[in-house]
């Protein structure tokens, strides 16, 4: 199976019946991104995150709940 990264629009090769290239076909909004643009924004994040001005927003269940 032919992909192309959203990022950077390397097109790659995926095996046929690997569990990323079903996810890929069975679920179009799920999109591929190559190993490199992936990696990439991993270190960035981490970066952001040791600078200890990141912060996480997640939403509490128990307000989720409430509606």
């Amino acid at each position: 199976m032919r992909v192309k990264c959203v990022i950077c629009d390397t097109i790659n090769e995926l095996p046929d019946f690997s569990p990323e290239a079903k996810k890929l076909r069975n679920r179009p909004i799920h999109t591929y991104m190559c190993n490199t643009c992936h990696d990439r924004i991993t270190e960035k994040t981490n970066a952001r995150i040791a600078t200890g001005q990141f912060i996480f927003r997640k939403r509490h269940s128990l307000i989720e709940d409430d509606f």
